[in-house]
């Protein structure tokens, strides 16, 4: 109940003075408090410093190496990153979201939406840190496995595939109604992705997962689209109960 309770803590990673007073001003009228870094070497020494909840990151550079760049501002955590930047159109937002980035905002903004987002990013990782983890087992689906416990992803050959948080909780949703066509509201409810106030990150991490499991993520022949509907996981998988093999 405390940790529910207490300050919200963001990172504002920037070098636009307007932007960041106005931002400032309207998060702590949502009583969060804030940081400000100018560059990301100064964002990395706040992150260590401050444990920020989440990061509001102006990134108008070359999303090419995005995923670096958000891999450097987290610090190998689970940081929640929303990030900003200059007259983004959909390609360039989309390519930051398949990045790792939670959320993608383009200047001008509306400040109310920014603070919804930050505060739907908050609840969903606060409600993912309070989840037990005493779940056991695994699932076996095309040779891949999956285990509960250590949240383990494993290929056909063995070698371990890592998961984010949000692609795990996602391929669980897939595998518990196997080759049942699933509507996005159904897995945004099952990932908690439906906090967020735009159902795109759904779409993303169903893109983030494909292109780990499927051969071709292009011509996906394990989750597919169910048009009209949502998705599908297309082929069986049986769950095994391990409890007592400690996997």
């Amino acid at each position: 109940m405390n940790e529910a309770r207490r300050t919200v803590n963001v990172l504002i990673v920037d070098d636009d003075l307007v932007f960041i007073k106005a931002v400032e001003l309207h998060l702590q009228g949502w009583d969060m408090s804030t940081n400000v870094a100018h560059t990301h070497a100064k964002a990395v020494e706040l992150r260590e410093k401050r444990a920020p909840d989440v990061i509001i990151a102006n990134l108008n550079c070359d999303h090419s190496g995005g995923a670096e760049i958000l891999q450097n501002l987290r610090g190998g955590g689970s940081i929640p990153i929303v990030v900003t930047g200059n007259h983004l159109n959909e390609h360039d937002m989309l390519a930051w979201l398949e990045a790792g980035a939670d959320e993608c905002l383009s200047k001008p903004l509306s400040m109310r939406e920014l603070s919804m987002r930050v505060n739907a990013l908050v609840r969903r990782r606060l409600a993912t840190q309070s989840q037990p983890k005493t779940e056991s087992g695994r699932w076996l689906f095309g040779g891949w496995e999956l285990r509960l416990r250590t949240r383990q992803l494993r290929d056909p050959s063995g070698r371990p595939v890592p998961l984010t948080r949000g692609e795990y909780t996602l391929l669980v949703a897939f595998l518990e109604a196997a080759n049942q066509p699933l509507s996005r509201e159904y897995l945004q409810r099952a990932t908690r992705i439906h906090e967020d106030i735009s159902d795109r990150s759904l779409d993303v991490q169903v893109l983030r997962l494909r292109r780990k499991i499927e051969v071709n993520a292009r011509v996906p022949q394990i989750i597919k689209t169910a048009r009209g509907i949502g998705y599908v996981f297309s082929i069986d998988a049986e769950r095994v109960d391990t409890k007592h093999h400690g996997i």
